[in-house]
């Protein structure tokens, strides 16, 4: 290798040792006076920089975002009405300040046809006040308002014009209303590959004048997970959830794969949450929304959540799950055993901590190991374990594995933490 490449390759070792080391201390890329390296050269600066640009072009994502998306649950039966007592149940209920802050309306919110400037208008019959005055609703409340489009010249309704061709019009459109999300989708396209389409939208928003979340909804088609941490703050990796096991289970295994891009500033994205619109069980609900905290997805809830039931509130409110989605370390937890229908789920956390998650995913009543050799830890290490669905530390320490009897459809999460 030429002396050029070596000292690129030195350059770019230096500048990973400078980010990981604060961060596996639980701080954020270059925080931490030890890890800091002051170097004069220009390559360095050029890294860092590229880094920056990739991840946090717009400075949102730093954990993976929570709220709620109308689709799952309403479909194209959204109105106004529906998306300002949403928000006003997220306050009433204290979602709000577990860290649910984004409401997100869906499809169907538009006129099929735009204005005489070519804008897009908001539909007369289900959102009369506009987009601009919910949006100030929504933020009254404290929180922040999602809208949607699509990277083709109709959205996947054909109910309303997607944003093809109009990129940048759309996007300060949206700046304009105040939006600070923004779900693209990927229907009736033209066949032009998504590579070309939605770098067109990213540099639409960063033109725009206001941070947008930028949701690349691509289906997993093209490996989005590949190239989307240069476009977006998260990714879709899976074809929609529905509301069953099987749906739910596969989501998360087409998602599993791509757990080493996932990071501050860009999520991979196997689709809504389903949890409280009746198609599982409790326990099936609980391994959802366990399997999406470990993973670092995104947790935007697709239920009603102004009729929830006692089980669904405290499912989607258990803050110690919550916390290890939105741990700041920001590492994908990965499958890291499966023996049939048992499986081991696990990642680190800031602190030198681990999240572990046994999970059955057969229907009879199994019994799941989980090696610290898998998990990470070296084989003598003693730990406390914490199970954050019961709200209790195990009167015993562990070393070596750390075994649980599950019932079908059912998991054990636990965080562990060294203690010599």
């Amino acid at each position: 290798m030429a002396r050029g490449k070596w000292s690129d390759v030195l350059l770019l070792a230096v500048l990973f040792a400078c980010l990981w080391r604060p961060l596996a201390a639980g701080g954020a890329p270059g925080g931490g006076s030890k890890a800091r390296v002051h170097l004069r050269s220009s390559k360095y600066v050029h890294y860092q920089q590229e880094y920056r640009r990739n991840l946090l072009a717009n400075g949102l994502g730093l954990t993976p975002p929570m709220g709620w998306n109308s689709w799952n649950h309403f479909s194209c039966t959204v109105n106004e009405t529906i998306i300002r007592e949403t928000a006003d149940a997220l306050v009433s209920t204290g979602l709000s300040k577990l860290g649910y802050e984004y409401v997100n309306i869906d499809d169907c919110w538009a006129e099929i046809a735009r204005d005489y400037d070519g804008n897009l208008v908001a539909k007369s019959t289900t959102f009369p006040s506009g987009i601009k005055a919910l949006a100030d609703y929504v933020h009254s409340k404290g929180l922040k308002l999602g809208i949607y489009s699509d990277a083709g010249y109709f959205t996947c309704s054909k109910a309303m014009p997607g944003s093809l061709g109009r990129e940048e019009q759309d996007a300060k459109t949206f700046a304009a209303w105040g939006i600070d999300y923004l779900k693209y989708d990927n229907c009736n396209n033209g066949g032009t590959k998504p590579t070309v389409r939605y770098p067109v939208m990213t540099r639409a928003l960063m033109k725009a004048g206001r941070p947008i979340f930028f949701s690349i909804c691509e289906w997993g088609d093209l490996h989005p997970a590949l190239w989307g941490a240069k476009l977006g703050n998260s990714w879709r990796t899976t074809q929609d959830i529905s509301d069953t096991w099987d749906s739910m289970v596969s989501r998360a295994d087409l998602n599993e794969p791509y757990a080493e891009l996932a990071r501050p500033g860009g999520w991979n994205d196997p689709d809504m949450l389903e949890i409280g619109n009746g198609g599982m069980t409790t326990n099936e609900y609980v391994v959802h929304f366990s399997i999406w905290a470990i993973s670092k997805a995104p947790l935007l809830l697709g239920c009603d959540i102004r009729n929830m039931t006692k089980d669904t509130m405290e499912i989607i409110s258990n803050k110690e799950v919550i916390a290890v989605n939105q741990d700041p370390l920001g590492i994908q937890a990965k499958k890291v055993r499966n023996e049939g229908d048992q499986e081991v789920w696990a990642g680190p956390l800031t602190g030198y901590r681990h999240a572990v998650l046994l999970l059955n995913r057969g229907t009879y009543r199994y019994t799941v190991i989980a090696h610290w050799d898998d998990i990470g830890l070296p084989l003598n290490t003693v730990v406390e374990a914490r199970d954050i669905w019961e709200h209790k530390t195990l009167e015993k320490t562990f070393v070596q594995n750390i075994t649980a009897t599950i019932d079908g459809h059912s998991c054990k999460m636990y965080i562990l933490k060294p203690v010599s």
